[in-house]
Parts: structure tokens; sequence; C-alpha cells
């Protein structure tokens, strides 16, 4: 609390309601520049940046010098009168009263000069100061809010699943494994497995956490930690699945747009395609995404998975997301409900997303029959021990269940309009990298 008689403490993101008020406020020195008798620094603060002036005649000497003195990033508390200016930042701007210095910064590592990604990735805990930066994490935040508002609101309880697991839900060839006090374990691929089990006790749930893929890949839609929503429901086929999929996401993709618009200026964001996203979204078959890349000229064999060119290709015959269904049984997992009247394609689809930048949901409906599940763990490999507690969902109850998982970092990355998914977490994870 600010001491008796002193400003009031405000943030930057709130600096509208304090126009012609004079405030208190907190926080780090990202930019100084000086013309004469005239100092001007812009302050962020974590909720926004701001233009603050400290005018010779306007402020003591001693408080001008101070000013004239800082160093990027050295943390500060300063005083000023809020006035609107649309030419500033934010479109406010503070003319600076008094400023106490809390800590000075050593000569900051990254400037406002162009630097290249790998001294980024290296600075990584710094580079997340940057306006861009910001943007993407504040994108982030409210992405994961809107998604689990519209999940909670849709009758869906939270229901963690766990990150250590004894089997694989992906495939065994993308495992991190570890030893559990001289059990095998696994970072877990996937939390949908047990999403199957909290929904047959609770009728639909949803799990958000961090996922793992040991998977020796270095592209822009790669990381081996992600964070991944996993909704499961039970008496659900793939259809309500589709819906499902393509209510939530354009609730969520709507409520960026209301809400970010200064995030998505500040990235450069053209966002008319984003107003497109309303339900409901195109469907194809598999076999019509394959017809599509042969008249494109792709050498495209029926039966193969889709790279990320062939998802581009389809993709961009579409002004929106596309759900491409009822792909070979034998490039999806062991755990997909056959088409009962054509049991070579499972009854599940991947949305892909616009714009060149490919799946970021993949679902479907589960096999719920006990002889066929324990007939498909045989055909890939898998000990059925394991999976003993997944098999009894289909000996005790069994009933048609479908869901989905769509990752944070790949849709953010198609949301914000950016190269890499490397800037929508934190701290990435990749093959050639765990710092910081």
């Amino acid at each position: 609390m600010p001491a008796e008689g002193a400003s009031p403490l405000a943030t930057i993101s709130r600096l509208k309601s304090h126009v012609g008020e004079v405030v208190g406020l907190r926080g780090w020195v990202y930019n100084l520049r000086s013309s004469g008798k005239i100092n001007f620094i812009i302050l962020r603060d974590g909720t926004g940046f701001v233009q603050c002036v400290a005018a010779l005649g306007e402020v003591d000497e001693a408080t001008f010098a101070r000013v004239g003195g800082l160093t990027q990033e050295s943390s500060v508390t300063l005083t000023g009168k809020v006035r609107e200016d649309r030419r500033a930042p934010g479109g406010y701007e503070v003319t600076l009263t008094s400023l106490d210095l809390i800590a000075p910064s050593a000569e900051y590592p990254i400037t406002l000069k162009e630097h290249g990604p790998e001294f980024l990735l290296d600075n990584r805990h710094l580079w997340l100061r940057t306006p861009r930066q910001v943007a993407v994490m504040r994108l982030r935040s409210s992405l994961v809010k809107a998604f689990r508002d519209w999940l909670d609101d849709n009758d869906f309880i939270l229901a963690d699943s766990p990150i250590l697991t004894p089997s694989s839900c992906e495939g065994t060839a993308t495992l991190f494994s570890i030893d559990y006090y001289g059990e095998p374990a696994f970072l877990s691929q996937s939390g949908q497995m047990y999403q199957e089990a909290t929904a047959l006790a609770l009728g639909k749930t949803y799990c958000f956490g961090p996922t793992f893929r040991a998977e020796k890949s270095k592209t822009r839609r790669h990381l081996m930690e992600f964070w991944m929503l996993e909704p499961e429901m039970a008496f659900c086929d793939l259809d309500e699945d589709m819906r499902v999929q393509e209510e939530m996401l354009s609730y969520a993709v709507q409520y960026l747009l209301k809400r970010h618009a200064e995030e998505f200026v500040a990235l450069g964001r053209d966002t008319a395609a984003l107003e497109r996203v309303k339900p409901p979204f195109p469907r194809i078959s598999y076999d019509d995404a394959v017809d599509i890349l042969h008249k494109k000229g792709f050498e495209f064999t029926w039966g193969d998975d889709f790279g990320a060119p062939h998802e581009t290709a389809v993709s961009e015959e579409f002004d929106r997301p596309v759900f491409v269904h009822r792909y070979p049984a034998a490039v999806k997992a062991f755990y997909m409900k056959p088409d009962p009247e054509r049991p070579e394609v499972i009854l599940g689809a991947d949305l892909l997303a616009p714009e060149g930048y490919g799946e970021i949901i993949g679902g479907g409906q589960r096999l719920d029959d006990l002889e066929l599940l324990e007939r498909r763990l045989k055909e890939h490999g898998l000990p059925e021990a394991p999976y003993r507690w997944y098999l009894d969902l289909r000996r005790y109850g069994s009933v048609p269940h479908a869901g989905f998982g769509i990752g944070i970092e790949r849709t953010l990355t198609w949301i914000a309009g950016l190269d890499h998914l490397r800037e929508t977490i934190p701290f990435p994870r990749m093959i050639n990298r765990i710092y910081p």
C-alpha cells in the first residue's frame, strides 16, 4: 500500500482510468533516450509499456540526472501525471515528477538491435521481457482461459491425468523412459487414456498439462515438451466430437479477437482470416484429401500419413480450419475405432489450421469393443499387462465414447501468425535445447 499522502499506485494497463491524475508506477526501463533537456523512458511493468517524460525544470536536477543515468532494465518506482497521447505507446504518456532507483541493471545482453534465434533462445529468460514475447504470452494465457471457460460452461469436469505412466499412448518410439523405483515408467505422451476412465465415471471430462514426445525432429512444428488440452466424452460419436471441437475453438479465437487487439497489432498479425473462424468447419474425408494432393501434383500413395507439405496443400483449399476424417487405420493409434462400414479406416479426424499451419487437433471415437481392442494390442506388439486397467473400461459397462487433444503451442502459433512454435511457450524444449 502507498504511504499516506502518496500518489496511488497504478498499472500501465489501467492508465486509461487515471487520465489527469498523478499516479505511482513500478517497473523496469525498457528503453531510454535523451533530447537535450528532456529524457524519455519507456517503462514496462508486466501489464504494458508506457512512455514517461522527464523535463528539466519540471523535475529537480537530481531527479533529472538520476533519470539520465539509468540503464536498460534498471528497476524503478516513479510518479507522474497521466495524459492521453495517441502517438505514444499504448496511447498514454506520463509526465514524470519523481523517480527512485530500486536496482540498477548491468549491461543488458539483449539490445534493441536484431539478434539471431540461437542467441535469443540462450537468453530466453530475458527475451521474454520484449514487447513481442509479452504479447505472445498474454495471448497464450487467454487462449488457455478461453478453452477452459468453454469446457467448464459446457459441463466438462477437470480431471487431471498423471504425467508418470506405465504404458504408451501414441507409440513406443517417442517415449521418454525413466526408472520408477526399479519399475519402467514413462513421461506421458497424452492424458487421453486416463480421460477415458474419468469420462466413464463423470460423463464429460478434460485434462490440461504437459506432454512429452521424444521425436527427433527439428521442424517449426515440434517440441519435446508441450501443453495439451484433452477433453473426453462418454456416449459420443465422431460427428459430436467434431462439433465440440469447432465450437470450442471458434469461441476461443473470437475471445482473443475481442480482448487482444493490441497484442495482435504488436505481432503484426492480420486478423481478417481469424474473423472467419466460426462453425461449421468444412469436413472432407482422407480420400478427398488424397484427391486434392493428386490434383496438385503430389506423388502420394493411399494409406500413407500426411506430412507438413501435404497438410499445407490440403488446408490451402479452405479459408478456415478443415476436418480431415477417416484416415487409414494403419497410420493411427491402436485405440481408434474402425468405421463399421469400412474397417480399413477409422472414425477419427484431424483438424488442419489454414495458412499452412497444419494439424492442431487430433481425435475421434475410441474402440469400445473388448475383443477387438485386445487384438489391436497384439497387432501393435504391445504387452497386455500395462493396459489391463484400460481393457477393464471395455469389460465393465463399455459405451461409445470419443475425445480429442489440442496442442496449445501449435494452435497459438497459427492464431498469432508466428513462424515457429518455440515462441509460444515460456521455455521451449527442443531436440537440441534444454537450457535455460
